[in-house]
């Protein structure tokens, strides 16, 4: 099983990248460390990462949060296994580490949305008992901003 760190040098969340590039393909490299320190210090982003042989294999962004309609619960931004290491248990073992995080925070639950074409993510979700418990909708502003 893969071992899982919580990214907080530089190094550690630029090794990040090539993993969550493969879930947000939108994201520059060159921004990369700038919006994930931006998240860290003001939005309380925690990023984590399981290694396996040297090599970065899963990574999870997410954070704790509390609201009216869930209570405190841990809410995961990214989650993803490398294309190249799928199905050899190393998202398994991050969601459990999230789970555990979810739990030592005293969350009252862990949340994720995922894009509607992702089967074989809902698949996995499901595995591991969540629940598909609401639709999300989205207003996109496109353009400049005010």
């Amino acid at each position: 099983m893969p071992a899982i760190f919580l990214a907080t040098t530089d190094a550690e969340i630029t090794r990040c990248f090539p993993v969550l590039a493969q879930l947000r393909p939108h994201l520059a490299e060159s921004e990369f460390l700038t919006r994930v320190r931006r998240q860290q210090e003001t939005q309380g982003y925690g990023l984590a990462f399981a290694e396996d042989a040297g090599s970065t294999v899963a990574a999870a962004g997410f954070r704790i949060l509390e609201n009216l309609a869930w209570g405190r619960f841990l809410y995961v931004d990214d989650l993803v296994t490398d294309a190249a290491t799928r199905s050899a248990g190393h998202g398994s073992a991050l969601f459990d580490w999230l789970v555990a995080r979810a739990r030592a925070e005293n969350c009252d639950a862990l949340h994720l949305d995922s894009g509607v074409q992702r089967f074989a993510a809902h698949r996995f979700y499901l595995r591991h008992r969540m629940d598909i418990t609401s639709h999300h909708f989205a207003l996109e502003f496109k353009g400049p901003r005010a």
